[in-house]
């Protein structure tokens, strides 16, 4: 056969033959990149499946016993519940829209308080998966933008593992899964994606008010996340293309002013009277150290940032990571440590960025080298969070995976519950008793968390470390009791208090780390 003809056979050479070629080339990308969504796709069943697990297993740790403890009260009195920690009738930030909704669950059903903990962490996740899918929906069609987003919010972050309440890092919400705040973190994805589409499709105002009053619960039932959320509501808004008209700024100044009025005449606190509460700046400095090996994998998500800010210079997702991070910098600047609590604005922007660039908007060039970087940076991600696996089992049959996690799983305090009756005060410096007790129905004398409206705070703390003081007389130590009311102890016998014998209180029970339970004779 002829050498020109050899060069022109169909299927090997001339311009056939390179058809197809081309052909079987983009067959090839084609079975690579469904592949890659199939295995994306797997990756992100596995953590939504992880976090269902703890939906059932519910950590016991944390901040857990402060949610408890607030159904407790709503459930026995819906009208005055009183602050949930310690026998004063006052108000609490922590009666939200969405804890007496899930109290009325529990009066109507009657289930237990950590039975309704457990719908609500099976709630929040519903809400968190289906918000990340809608909102990133509006931002592209690509189907492997949805995986790739579940796996960035929850993963990539840093190589030292960091968690925090409001933080939807996979660690956090392991921990965080019944908490307001992730009910809050998951109505706020719905929120955003309902803004875009009711801009889209010119929503009449009984939608718009709906958006307003459902922001107003956001706020109340978690007030930093609610600052995220308006951030974002403002990006969108900003970034909206075309431009909203006047009607539509009608709506939406209509919304604004009910989510306002729903904030002034909520009854169970004053929501704007958290803004002159002080004592929470040192207990956020840490959301300003280490930054770089806690957050440092976040530069990915920049670079996508990067990358839509030179498409469109009001891109939402670039607005609402610039507004996170200029408060974020005035917190740092000025040593207003509470501002950190902005730092989601800045994770999810640049981790949903990240996601819709790597599913396809940004050019094949580019994906080429984030896509094997970001794949590297997710490992990363999950090796310092795989700690958290340990939620799964007892801690005795696995080892230690990875980073071990901040909180490990407590025992629970229900031991005392045969003895201890709802409304009965404790006298007890115990960190555990504390932050426990509480949530199975009594009361403490010291408060277990930061009780912003509890104007002796401090002098009941001081009053609780008088009683178990060495050289505090007994009569004093009797006076205690009765200025609080108190009806049981609970301490170790390192704890000082009335000596050994003691008449004033007899001894009812042991907890399973040796700590008594008295009972005040």
């Amino acid at each position: 056969m002829p050498a020109a003809a050899e060069r022109t056979t169909p299927g090997t050479g001339g311009p056939e033959g390179r058809i197809a070629r081309l052909g079987r080339s983009a067959q090839t990308r084609w079975q690579a990149a469904g592949l890659l969504e199939k295995a994306v796709s797997a990756a992100a069943l596995l953590v939504v499946v992880f976090l269902a697990v703890m939906v059932v297993k519910l950590p016991w740790a944390g901040d857990l016993g402060i949610h408890a403890a607030t159904l407790e009260r709503l459930r026995h009195d819906l009208g005055n519940p009183g602050d949930p920690l310690v026998k004063a009738d006052v108000n609490s930030p922590y009666y939200s829209p969405w804890m007496l909704f899930l109290a009325l669950i529990g009066k109507i059903s009657g289930a237990t308080t950590f039975q309704v903990l457990h719908l609500a962490a099976l709630i929040n996740l519903v809400l968190l998966v289906t918000g990340i899918r809608q909102f990133v929906r509006t931002l592209t069609t690509r189907r492997a933008a949805v995986p790739l987003a579940i796996l960035c919010v929850t993963l990539l972050y840093g190589w030292e593992l960091f968690t925090w309440s409001g933080f939807p890092g996979a660690t956090s919400l392991a921990l965080c899964i019944a908490y307001p705040s992730t009910f809050a973190m998951g109505t706020a994805f719905h929120l955003w994606a309902m803004l875009r589409t009711a801009l889209a499709r010119d929503w009449g105002l009984a939608r718009y008010l709906a958006l307003g009053a459902l922001l107003a619960v956001v706020a109340l039932s978690h007030q930093f996340t609610g600052v995220v959320t308006v951030f974002g509501l403002l990006a969108i808004l900003l970034g909206a293309r075309p431009w909203p008209g006047k009607a539509a700024w009608l709506r939406i100044g209509a919304a604004a002013a009910l989510a306002l009025a729903i904030l002034l005449v909520w009854p169970y606190y004053s929501f704007f009277s958290l803004l002159s509460v002080g004592g929470l700046e040192a207990v956020h400095q840490p959301l300003y150290q280490h930054l770089v090996s806690r957050f440092g994998l976040l530069a990915l998500g920049i670079v996508a940032l990067a990358l839509r800010f030179r498409r469109d210079r009001r891109d939402p997702l670039v607005l609402f990571f610039a507004f996170g991070a200029l408060v974020y910098a005035v917190g740092g600047l000025t040593q207003h440590w509470s501002y950190g609590r902005v730092l989601p604005a800045v994770f999810i922007s640049a981790q949903v960025a990240l996601a819709v660039e790597l599913a396809g908007e940004a050019g094949r060039r580019v994906r080429r080298i984030l896509v094997p970087v970001t794949a590297a940076a997710l490992l990363v991600g999950c090796w310092s969070q795989v700690g958290a696996l340990n939620y799964v089992a007892s801690m005795e049959s696995v080892p230690v995976l990875g980073s071990a996690p901040t909180q490990h799983e407590w025992g629970g305090y229900q031991w005392i519950t045969e003895h201890v009756k709802y409304g009965q005060v404790i006298m007890t410096k115990d960190y555990f008793a504390l932050r426990q007790a509480p949530a199975y129905g009594p009361y403490t004398v010291e408060s277990g968390y930061p009780d912003f409206f509890l104007k002796n705070e401090a002098q009941r703390a001081k009053d609780t470390r008088r009683f178990f003081a060495k050289s505090t007389s007994r009569a004093e130590r009797l006076a205690l009791l009765r200025k609080y009311h108190v009806r049981w102890v609970i301490q170790f016998r390192s704890d000082g208090g009335f000596a050994a014998g003691d008449p004033a209180l007899k001894k009812v029970a042991s907890g399973p780390d040796g700590e008594m339970l008295l009972k005040v004779v």
